[in-house]
């Protein structure tokens, strides 16, 4: 079963990145809809890794 919502996953994330790619080039309208969701998904996901790597560091600071 946690095999069938990985694969869903990455067939999600495999098919925004050929959307961005197409929009990028001049598609039609639902996929630049789509681009740009998945455009900000991955903002967030940017936004929230750096948010977790400064209080990680902030955390071990003052270890070697």
């Amino acid at each position: 079963m946690i095999n069938l919502v990985l694969l869903g996953v990455l067939v999600l994330a495999i098919g925004g990145c050929v959307c961005v790619v197409w929009a990028e080039r001049g598609g039609p309208r639902w996929v630049r809809g789509v681009a740009s969701v998945t455009l900000a998904a991955s903002e967030l996901v940017r936004r929230a890794e750096k948010k977790n790597r400064r209080r990680s560091s902030g955390t071990n600071s003052g270890r070697d």
